[in-house]
C-alpha cells in the first residue's frame, strides 16, 4: 500500500503529492508546484528517495518547484508532450497572473503517454491521458485512488477556456477515463480537498446526476 501525502504550495494553493512505498522508502512527486523547501522538508521527514517528478499538466502552479527539486534530488522530470508549449510559457503566465518573476522550468527528461506504467516498489501507477483542461493533461491511477490534476475537483471540473482547453475533450476524459473508475476510489485533485469517484458521480454540479453536463441529458 502506497502512502500519499498532500503538500499545499504556492499563491494558487496547488496540491503537490508525495507518493511512496513506506517499506522501501522510495517514491515519486506528482506536481511539484512551488515552495521547493516545503516539499523537500516533507521528503526528508519521511526519509523517501524520490525517483522522479511527474506533472499532471504544464501550468506554472504545478511545475515551479521542479527545477530546484530535480537538481537537489538528482531525479528525472516527466510530462505529456502535448503540454510542452504551456510549459514553455510558464514564466510569462506567472508574470501575467501572479506578478513578478519565477524560474524557467527545466526541459523534461522524457514524456508520459496514455497507458504507461510507473513502478514504485511492488505497486504500479497507470498514466491516463485526460485532455480538456490542457491538451496534455494526464491523470495517475493506482489501486484505490486517482490523481486528477485540474481535470476533476471536489464539486467542480477543470477550466477549459484557457489555451489548449476544450470542454468537449474534458467531458470525454471525465466520462470515459475518470468516472468509470470504482466509486470507492479516492480522487486527489490539483487544488482543494480530496473526494471520491462515487461522490462526484452523484453530487458534482457539472457531471453528477443532476449535473449541468450530465452525459445522458
Amino acid at each position: 500500500m502506497l502512502i500519499v501525502e498532500r503538500i499545499v504550495v504556492g499563491p494558487l494553493m496547488s496540491n503537490s503529492y508525495l507518493v511512496f512505498d513506506p517499506v522501501l522508502k522510495e517514491g515519486i512527486l506528482i506536481d511539484a508546484g512551488d515552495e521547493s523547501e516545503k516539499i523537500l522538508k516533507n521528503i526528508e521527514r519521511n526519509n523517501v528517495e524520490v525517483k522522479a517528478i511527474y506533472a499532471t499538466h504544464g501550468h506554472f502552479d504545478h511545475i515551479l518547484a521542479v527545477g530546484d527539486l530535480k537538481e537537489y534530488l538528482g531525479c528525472k522530470f516527466y510530462i505529456h508532450k502535448d503540454d510542452l508549449e504551456i510549459l514553455g510559457n510558464a514564466v510569462t503566465n506567472y508574470k501575467e497572473i501572479v506578478g513578478g518573476e519565477c524560474p524557467e522550468p527545466p526541459k523534461p527528461d522524457d514524456y508520459v503517454e496514455d497507458g504507461d506504467k510507473i513502478i514504485i516498489g511492488s505497486s504500479k501507477i497507470e498514466v491516463l491521458h485526460t485532455p480538456g483542461h490542457t491538451a496534455g493533461s494526464v491523470s495517475y491511477v493506482l489501486d484505490g485512488s486517482v490523481f486528477t490534476g485540474d481535470t476533476l475537483f471536489a464539486g467542480a471540473i477543470g477550466r477549459y477556456d484557457l489555451p489548449g482547453g476544450s470542454l468537449e475533450l474534458l467531458l470525454k476524459s471525465l466520462n470515459e477515463k475518470i468516472l468509470i473508475l470504482p466509486e470507492n476510489y479516492s480522487v486527489y485533485p490539483g487544488h482543494g480537498p480530496s473526494t471520491t469517484i462515487g461522490v462526484e458521480k452523484f453530487h458534482n454540479p457539472f457531471i453528477g446526476v443532476r449535473g449541468l453536463y450530465r452525459r445522458d441529458k
